[in-house]
């Protein structure tokens, strides 16, 4: 893998290749262009990474099994098109293979994640109660009669981190409204200092929670939480809204509140 921030592409390498790549790095994928022994199968590679991009994001249209299907059947069409025998290496084809199903399984797995929080949708939330920042402890109960919007992240999540700005700013935005924003930290026992710390430094705003057994607490696994940043948006009377909400660099969410909340 060569990356560049939060860029990267798949190279293929095999003891004979000589390559020579030339990349802006402002424009990254749609840039890369290789040449020289080897040249063909990183080509491939550097088109690919459009493809893969351009089908996962036709998934935010995919409403049933069956659109999943024929989104996965013209994903692999496309890409055995370009599989050119003459072309590439034999262990290339073999491995490019087996990465293009290891990507099928990928998009089935996320429509199947999908699935599974939209059936929490509409549902009473699970209950919480964690320590709070200031050493006493909040329930979601406490907080009934407001919209609540979950923030579900870690100290050590880069992309938790990278929402966390946005979350400022959605906070100042809507301060004083019908709503509270709260912080969830799933980071270990042992990390409750660093977590403190973290909150302290960064000053970060709502309420900030730290979840009693981090993975393991109820809430968490009630949502079914194996990933974050994760984002939750619960109504006054304790219903889940979304159990995977818009995150707040998602100019979208902005829109959605000032609706909820007029």
């Amino acid at each position: 893998i060569l990356d560049d921030g939060s860029e990267f592409t798949l190279i293929y390498l095999e003891n004979r290749f000589d390559l020579t790549l030339k990349i802006d790095a402002k424009h990254f994928d749609e840039s890369i262009v290789y040449s020289g022994i080897g040249a063909n199968e990183n080509n491939y590679l550097a088109q690919k990474s459009l493809t893969n991009e351009e089908y996962w994001a036709k998934m935010n249209d995919v409403k049933s099994k069956q659109d999943l299907d024929n989104l996965i059947s013209n994903f692999k069409k496309t890409l055995k098109e370009r599989l050119d025998l003459k072309r590439f290496s034999s262990d290339f084809l073999v491995e490019s293979n087996k990465l293009m199903e290891s990507e099928s399984k990928e998009m089935i797995n996320s429509y199947e994640n999908i699935v599974q929080k939209q059936k929490l949708n509409g549902l009473v939330s699970p209950e919480f109660d964690y320590i709070n920042f200031n050493g006493s402890k909040t329930k979601l109960s406490d907080l009934n009669g407001k919209y609540v919007y979950i923030d579900v992240w870690a100290t050590w999540c880069g992309p938790c981190r990278a929402e966390i700005p946005f979350l400022k700013k959605v906070e100042e935005k809507f301060h004083g409204k019908n709503i509270e924003f709260i912080s969830i930290s799933v980071d270990v026992a042992k990390d409750q200092e660093k977590w403190k710390t973290f909150v302290k430094e960064k000053n970060l705003g709502g309420i900030q929670l730290f979840a009693d057994k981090d993975w393991n607490s109820e809430f968490i696994k009630a949502f079914g939480i194996n990933s974050i940043p994760r984002f939750i948006l619960i109504d006054p009377k304790g219903n889940t809204v979304s159990a995977d909400e818009l995150r707040p660099s998602d100019q979208k969410l902005t829109e959605k509140l000032e609706q909820l909340l007029k």
